[in-house]
């Protein structure tokens, strides 16, 4: 028995064989050519089958991990129509006379080193991007396209890397699990992996690809980031128990379903489910969530190609608010920049685009988008039980000039005839140090206050979030992000608010007697972790 370590993405007990995913062979040689034109025209028909396969792709990622994951392969299209990307292969077929593949290939390459040397994250991240479109290019060009798991049996795929379209082909019922050699836990395909609920375990190394093959029999441990390979009998029996104990488990939480979230002692507290997209509702309906405590409206301008007009907006306010059935839904205002871009924004590059401009600080200044997603929510709010929550607040006078439009665009309506409900929640995200040091102020203007504690720990340790070189640094249960959430929730009860927490935390069960005695209201998670945060709730005793 051999065993490796690595660190786990998606927590669950895998036991199967493993099949080693082969990639194709991107390796391409530069061969002289005579006719340009028709070796122009054979990358133009591979680049129409990518199209048509990441199409494809983006389907199956929509039904299987949401809009706002899919996401990633509407870019791979965009970046296939990319006119400098097209332009600078066609110019190497063109002026040195080489095939299509080498041109794609040198191509690739350029792109992609000219994005690694740039300093924003996001566009960092744009080279694995590059290089996926352009490694599809080419294996339609050789006929050599991955395709994957072919086995009829449940695998457990071993890989130096999955690109985000691979993990999404990937035949979610044959796979157990997933190994790679490499790999960030930030990663799209970590992401992915985890919306997928597919167990795995990342960053294995290079030695452990070198020493597995197809066919032999593997255990993944994706609660420790353990890989036993060819496990003896007391391994096995060991890990077979923990997989049963699991499913057990998963089991007992459906019976939950239905279950108040109460305390051994009667204290009650609401359980919540993020969203990123109107097609995320269904998971939050049957994972039994309370509401939604932040639905991110930032999809409908990832999604589109120009603004959304009002009326887009509307529909998908109002149909998220009447499939919820008059359970609470809290939805964040715009929040790109920083490692959201949108092109027609014109945002100009930054050094450090993280405490640039972002979110609330574009809705101040460029007020005619602001009052366009408010009207938008104002006349959606008499569908359902709305909050408003404003994100990345550092001051009072933020907040005021927030206020001041919100009553404007209230008064138009009113004058103009959509009708709205007063009953419409305000709240804040507390997600800077400021916001925190400040809450007494704002927890007397508002209805809410909810802590979106991904960028408070980012903010408050001085750690970029989307650096993969510094993960080891960010102490997500670091005194000084507890301090400022215990002072907050003081702050909004003392003033007669309620306060939530929306970020990454609220999911975190070694926390969460924690918060209730801090006097959290409300906890909103991830969907299908609204069960076995309600298990716990319920296993707590705040009054000793």
């Amino acid at each position: 028995m051999k065993k490796y370590n690595g660190k786990s993405v998606c927590s669950a007990v895998a036991i199967g064989k493993i099949s080693v995913f082969k990639k194709q062979d991107t390796e391409v040689k530069r061969v002289h050519i005579n006719d340009a034109e028709s070796e122009k025209q054979r990358f133009e028909s591979a680049k129409s089958a990518s199209l048509e396969q990441l199409q494809a792709i983006y389907d199956k990622a929509l039904k299987e991990v949401g809009e706002a994951n899919a996401q990633i392969f509407d870019i791979h299209m965009m970046m296939l129509d990319d006119d400098d990307y097209n332009d600078s292969i066609n110019n190497i077929i063109e002026t040195q006379s080489v095939n299509a593949e080498y041109a794609v290939a040198v191509t690739a390459d350029n792109f992609a080193e000219m994005f690694s040397n740039m300093d924003d994250p996001y566009m960092k991240a744009r080279a694995a991007d590059v290089r996926d479109i352009s490694n599809r290019i080419i294996g339609n060009l050789t006929g050599t396209i991955s395709g994957g798991n072919t086995s009829a049996d449940k695998v457990i795929i071993c890989a130096a890397d999955l690109a985000p379209s691979e993990t999404v082909s990937l035949d979610k019922d044959k796979v157990l699990a997933f190994v790679t050699a490499h790999g960030s836990s930030n990663s799209h395909t970590a992401i992915l992996a985890r919306n997928m609920n597919i167990p795995a375990v990342i960053g294995v190394g290079d030695a452990f690809l070198a020493e597995v093959r197809d066919g032999i029999e593997a255990i993944v441990d994706g609660y420790t980031g353990e890989i036993f390979v060819e496990p003896d009998d007391e391994t096995r029996a060991k890990l077979l128990e923990k997989q049963r104990t699991d499913e057990r488990k998963k089991a007992l939480l459906q019976e939950l379903k239905g279950k108040e979230n109460v305390t051994l002692d009667g204290r009650k507290i609401n359980i919540y489910a993020n969203i990123g997209s109107v097609t995320d509702i269904g998971k939050v309906l049957a994972n039994d969530a309370g509401g939604i405590g932040l639905f991110r409206s930032e999809f409908l301008y990832l999604e589109n190609d120009d603004y959304p007009t009002e009326e887009q907006q509307f529909a998908a306010y109002k149909k998220v608010l009447e499939s919820m059935a008059g359970r609470k839904v809290i939805i964040g205002t715009l929040d790109i920049g920083a490692d959201k871009k949108v092109d027609y924004f014109d945002l100009k590059p930054e050094e450090n685009p993280a405490l640039g401009y972002r979110a609330i600080r574009i809705c101040l200044t460029r007020p005619e988008i602001f009052k366009t997603q408010l009207r938008a929510l104002y006349r959606a709010s008499v569908f359902g039980n709305l909050g408003i929550m404003f994100p990345m607040i550092t001051s009072v006078s933020e907040l005021k000039k927030i206020l001041t439009i919100c009553e404007e665009v209230k008064a138009e309506l009113k004058s103009q005839g959509p009708e709205y409900s007063e009953k419409t929640e305000i709240g804040i995200m507390i997600e800077t140090p400021a916001a925190a040091l400040i809450s007494n102020r704002p927890a007397q203007m508002v209805d809410f206050l909810s802590v979106g504690t991904n960028d408070l720990t980012q903010y408050t340790l001085a750690c970029d979030r989307q650096n993969p070189d510094i993960e080891q640094f960010v102490d997500t249960h670091h005194e000084a992000v507890l301090k400022l959430i215990e002072m907050s929730a003081e702050n909004a009860h003392s003033h007669g608010a309620w306060i939530g927490i929306c970020g990454e935390l609220g999911a975190d069960l070694e926390l969460t007697e924690a918060f209730l005695r801090m006097g959290i209201d409300e906890l909103s998670v991830s969907p299908n972790r609204v069960l076995p945060l309600r298990e716990k709730i319920r296993s707590i005793k705040i009054d000793n």
